[in-house]
């Protein structure tokens, strides 16, 4: 009996053995590892695709339920996916939830709280950005922060608003005030809610409390008919994910900054910048148009009818993705990608410096306060200083061709559209390319060395422009008195 015992004992413990050394083969790491990812990424993007058992979650059991509730889920999936991405790190994000909240009690609807959230809440983020900098990317707490961190902003200035005269404010304002008095269990839901918390994208509490309270639906009294329009965009997320995947390892940020790519010719350098620069962006967009479909699927993609009464599901859409695979122009690129981010900027920041009297002054700031947003490395102010020159160039360009003349009948050739389109297009990403090669290499030597590998091409080709157009266009453009003459 006790050998039998003995030999029981010793088959439970190599039995257990073999299912240890099962468990470590199947470990994150190892996965990881044999998907040509870091842990990190593979954790973002199981943590992104759990909305969607979530959302189902919500929409079966949660729906109209009391709002309570419906707070407590949204806190607790979200704390369990920061948890789960992040670990006892979480705290950054619980600590600014809650000295958000005492802020705005303590201090109620003045402008004092709008000042202190702004300075509080990026000073956190950009001292966090501070202590947790390495020269690559890598994928910690301050991630999904820079998403809380316009959430709270956002909600302080929108809490702010709610204590005006309802005349004196603009219509968009009037949107988004807040008039009630958001409680603490609301703000954690508002922040930490699934669909959104990682990687966006933005909406308001007002949206947020639409959602709460069920008229985020097509169907009143009914949960939204959202499942085919969420799968639509998680099937179009699943696309760039497996092309992006499937080709990361051969287009890489790193190879730019090899002797092999110095070595090539010219164009060749030219040309891989441009089909990097195109692709570099895809990850983002998969993780956006994954998003957005849990946010549909939860009904808070919701936004309103069409003419003809079609529900429409776009207000959580961070990418248009036809326009920015087809538009040939960068203000079509800014249009289409990263949508509820600009939005927000646009919103709370480029519009709130109206009274300094000058647009191009108030897009500077915009741009540099993205930049700062994005993180320290000199990349970033240099990215969206080139994005700012870029636009100002385009926007000279296209003013002189449609006010030209000779050029505006050039450019009305059918026959010659086709080669148009390509030149643009060829101009748009090979820039675009440029742009993002300091985004992505964060550092000044490193940038600096691929700028010089292509001879600083973006600089001179947009400086030389923004100072030779207005030449061009005096030269091109006849005076309004001769074009009545010719009419």
């Amino acid at each position: 009996m006790a050998s039998s015992a003995e030999g029981d004992q010793t088959t439970v413990v190599a039995l257990v053995g073999v299912l240890q050394a099962g468990f470590q083969e199947l470990s994150l790491s190892k996965l990881a590892t044999a998907l040509g990812a870091s842990e990190q990424a593979l954790r973002l993007i199981i943590s992104i695709f759990l909305g969607y058992p979530f959302a189902l979650f919500y929409r079966h059991y949660l729906f109209y339920k009391e709002s309570y509730l419906i707070h407590l889920f949204h806190t607790f999936t979200g704390l369990s996916i920061a948890y789960f991405n992040f670990g006892n790190q979480l705290y950054h994000s619980l600590l600014c939830i809650v000295l958000q909240f005492l802020i705005l009690r303590l201090m109620g609807r003045t402008i004092t709280a709008v000042l202190t959230t702004f300075c509080f809440q990026m000073v956190y983020l950009l001292a966090g950005y501070y202590y947790t900098a390495t020269d690559n990317y890598d994928i910690k707490w301050t991630m999904p922060h820079c998403v809380l961190t316009l959430k709270l902003i956002g909600l302080a200035v929108d809490y702010f608003d709610g204590g005006k005269d309802q005349n004196s404010l603009s219509s968009e304002q009037q949107k988004y005030a807040i008039r009630g008095v958001p409680s603490l269990l609301e703000v954690a839901g508002f922040s930490y809610f699934y669909g959104a918390f990682l990687v966006g994208p933005q909406f308001s509490m007002n949206h947020y409390m639409k959602l709460v309270q069920g008229q985020l639906t097509d169907v009143p009294g009914r949960i939204p008919n959202s499942t085919i329009p969420a799968l639509k965009r998680l099937s179009l997320g699943l696309v760039y994910l497996v092309g992006y995947t499937l080709l990361s390892p051969h287009i890489t940020e790193d190879y730019l900054l090899t002797e092999d790519y110095d070595n090539h010719p010219f164009w060749f350098r030219c040309m891989y910048m441009l089909i990097w620069g195109k692709f570099v962006l895809y990850k983002y967009v998969t993780c956006w148009l994954v998003t957005e479909g849990v946010c549909i699927l939860t009904g808070l993609g919701f936004n309103g009818f069409e003419e003809k009464g079609k529900a429409k599901w776009d207000a959580c859409a961070n990418m248009k993705v036809w326009l920015f695979e087809t538009n040939p122009r960068f203000t079509g690129t800014i249009a289409s990608f990263n949508i509820n981010t600009n939005a927000w900027v646009s919103r709370y920041f480029f519009k709130r410096l109206k009274f300094l009297g000058k647009k191009e002054l108030s897009q500077g700031l915009s741009l540099l306060f993205l930049a700062l947003w994005h993180g320290l490395h000199s990349g970033y102010l240099v990215c969206f200083q080139m994005e700012f020159l870029i636009v100002i160039v385009e926007r000279q360009a296209a003013r002189l061709i449609q006010e030209s003349p000779t050029l505006s009948n050039l450019a009305a050739i059918t026959v010659l559209q086709p080669f148009y389109y390509l030149v643009q297009q060829t101009i748009h990403w090979l820039f675009m390319g440029y742009s993002m090669t300091a985004f992505c290499l964060f550092t000044w030597d490193k940038w600096l060395k691929v700028y010089k590998s292509v001879y600083f091409l973006g600089h001179i080709f947009f400086l030389s422009l923004l100072f030779i157009l207005p030449y061009v266009h005096k030269a091109m453009v006849p005076r309004k008195e001769k074009l009545k003459k010719m009419e």
